[in-house]
């Protein structure tokens, strides 16, 4: 049985991870029998939104403890995230990607990733395991390997932000998704793009289905642009 690691950023989109992307991708993975765990950083959280009123409070709370909400309490320190145990990663997005996960919502192309993350991500592409990101993680991805790749990504649109990381970019729908062969990494907009949850559920389902299809080393011929 395939064995894929999730990493979330707390609980919301505006500061933590998307519920919606993250419940997406744990439903995908158990439709396919992944076994499946679920880790977060333990630390303190960038900020806290309140999501009726989108402005910020002050609080302070902790990334694993509210990414425990989504997860049900099973989840786990990312410290504790051994590559060896896993054949897959899956970043879903949300804002917290961007404020918990890594800098980038306040340094751009100077952003930097928590080093917890970083490591995990440069491992799994040094063995050539699958990696997916929905939503703003891909740019995080291009953060974690850009010293060692030139990835191809989505985050929907085109992004100034990506060129600048010395990224490859690709225009993609919210149901569908871009494929690095090379570098065995699979993204999908998602929230990036106002469409509707059919469309999003659709492109983190794609995503799933070809990480399993890289992990099986099934490569159909249209290569990198097959979805």
């Amino acid at each position: 049985m395939i064995r894929v690691a999730v990493v979330i950023s707390g609980c919301g989109h505006l500061d933590g991870a998307e519920i919606f992307e993250t419940v997406f991708t744990l439903l995908e993975l158990d439709r396919n029998n992944v076994e499946t765990k679920i880790f977060a950083p333990n630390q303190k959280q960038h900020y806290v939104i309140n999501h009726l009123t989108k402005k910020a409070v002050v609080e302070e709370r902790n990334v694993l403890v509210e990414s425990a909400r989504i997860a049900r309490g099973k989840i786990q320190s990312l410290n504790e995230l051994q590559v060896k145990d896993f054949d897959a990663l899956i970043l879903p997005g949300g804002f917290g990607v961007a404020t918990n996960l890594s800098d980038l919502a306040f340094k751009n192309e100077n952003s930097t990733i928590i080093e917890d993350l970083q490591k995990v991500i440069i491992e799994f592409h040094k063995l050539s395991k699958p990696i997916g990101g929905i939503c703003i993680s891909p740019a995080v991805l291009v953060l974690a390997l850009k010293d060692f790749a030139q990835v191809k990504i989505t985050l929907g649109d085109k992004n100034k932000l990506v060129a600048k990381l010395g990224a490859l970019e690709e225009i993609c729908a919210a149901d569908d998704i871009i494929i690095d062969w090379e570098n065995k990494l699979v993204t999908t907009p998602a929230f990036m793009l106002d469409t509707s949850l059919t469309q999003i559920y659709t492109g983190i389902s794609k995503l799933v289905n070809k990480i399993i299809k890289m992990h099986n080393h099934i490569k159909s011929p249209g290569g990198i642009n097959e979805h």
